[in-house]
């Protein structure tokens, strides 16, 4: 008896990151801003399967509340499955089923984790050879997070975070991340920094975002203790003012051995820099039983990559 053929399935994982520097530029008449970030990838990931279909079509599921991430043409993940069919000129379909870890619009780049993954799935369950370079540049369309997602480990990111360059991070950063039941919006965390800075709240854009010398300086020298002094988010001062009840876990951090805190990307999730892993294991535990979600992170990590078996 033969038995029926089971369909090709690739698995792909990729990472969340945080935003270890962050400057905005001001706002272009696009709506769009440039920007200087740091990105570190964290052992915080998503996973994607791609197997065949007869359509383009996705399933959410997670350790994460997924209720708000759309299941049909607005999902990144599909766009991205749909770019690499265009690209390959594959004319059948694809069910990409997801299971997210990455907090959903947490600011730390879980939707753009997806559409990576998707990217690499698509690509390798299609026999395509589209190689580094084609998949970065399928990446910097569908947004500025994605390609940071395919690269992984630290990068300088400049025009609108899709301009990449690696940089050098010796050893390992433990990150406590606190993470928020409901979400902010990213276009509207940048609308509101720019209602800041054009009510002279805070002080005003950048004529040129760029990344401090410093920061680079104590990654490449893999000393938190230095990083803490350098680490920074221009959106952090919108997004707290948006979600005031963030305060007061970031107080609670540092002064329960944080050396640094900072609201990651558009926020709401936390990102709190320690010395160690140790460090990081007793911050968590002390912000646990006060009453936050908090997990426990490492960077920098790989990229989107595919997974055995």
């Amino acid at each position: 008896m033969t038995l029926p053929a089971t369909p090709p399935r690739v698995h792909v994982r990729a990472p969340g990151k945080l935003n270890v520097f962050f400057e905005v530029g001001g706002v272009h008449s696009d709506g769009y801003h440039d920007v200087a970030s740091a990105y570190q990838a964290v052992s915080l990931y998503e996973d994607v399967w791609a197997q065949p279909g007869d359509d383009f079509t996705v399933s959410v599921s997670g350790s994460v509340d997924t209720a708000g991430v759309p299941q049909d043409d607005r999902n990144l993940a599909l766009r991205a499955a749909r770019l690499v069919a265009r690209e390959l000129g594959h004319d059948g379909g694809v069910h990409l089923e997801i299971v997210k870890h990455v907090p959903v619009a947490g600011g730390m780049g879980g939707g753009s984790a997806d559409a990576a993954a998707a990217l690499v799935a698509c690509d390798a369950l299609w026999g395509g050879d589209l190689g580094t370079q084609g998949l970065h540049r399928l990446a910097a369309r569908l947004g500025a997070d994605v390609p940071f997602a395919l690269m992984g480990g630290t990068a300088v990111g400049t025009g609108r975070g899709d301009q990449l360059s690696p940089a050098l991070a010796k050893g390992r950063f433990d990150w406590v991340i606190v993470t928020s039941e409901h979400g902010l919006s990213t276009p509207e965390v940048y609308r509101h920094l720019d209602d800041l800075r054009a009510r002279t709240d805070i002080g005003p854009a950048p004529e040129v975002p760029t990344v401090d010398a410093g920061v680079l300086h104590a990654l490449r020298a893999g000393d938190p203790v230095a990083l803490a002094e350098y680490v920074r988010n221009d959106l952090q001062a919108a997004a707290l003012s948006l979600r005031p009840d963030l305060r007061e876990p970031l107080e609670a951090a540092e002064s329960s051995g944080a050396l640094a805190g900072i609201v990651s990307g558009s926020g709401p999730t936390l990102a709190l820099l320690t010395a160690d892993a140790e460090s990081a294991l007793e911050l968590q535990v002390t912000l646990t039983a006060t009453g936050y979600r908090s997990l426990h992170v490492h960077g920098p990590v790989a990229g989107a990559r595919v997974m055995a078996g």
